[in-house]
């Protein structure tokens, strides 16, 4: 599995403690944030991610800003995306399970870090149900 991830300035220590987790169990990670504190734009480091994502160079992706919103959306604008802001355990389920979200957007001034760690374990470890929630899926894409 590969997961490719981008952060900004707000993310950065939530970015690095997510990449150790998955590194030590053995998933290859494409980092496209920043490792420092110094102001950034997050689109910068969103659109590379989702890009990566919807081209299929990475399985799935993870966004981390101060809000979740701006990265959200940002996201949220390629074609096959289905990115989910989540806030808590249960959204994260539900955003795999339901919506079969393939990009996790982590908003980091609103959640602990454990919490965050535990949101990406739920995320890697839920897979989506299928049936009525296909063709829900199915009706995103504006055609």
């Amino acid at each position: 599995m590969t997961i490719a991830i981008g952060n900004d300035h707000a993310g950065t220590e939530y970015k690095l403690a997510i990449v150790g987790m998955l590194k030590s169990k053995g998933i290859a990670v494409i980092n496209y944030g920043t490792d420092g504190t110094d102001s950034v734009d997050y689109p910068d480091f969103a659109h590379p991610v989702a890009s990566d994502v919807e081209q299929g160079k990475a399985d799935i992706g993870i966004v981390v800003c101060g809000s979740g919103n701006g990265a959200s959306m940002t996201i949220n604008k390629y074609q096959g995306i289905r990115g989910a802001l989540c806030w808590n355990k249960e959204i994260t389920t539900l955003a795999r399970e339901h919506n079969d979200a393939n990009i996790l957007s982590l908003p980091a001034r609103f959640i602990a870090l454990p919490q965050a760690l535990e949101m990406v374990e739920t995320f890697l470890n839920t897979k989506f149900e299928g049936g009525r929630h296909e063709r829900r899926i199915e009706k995103i894409p504006f055609q």
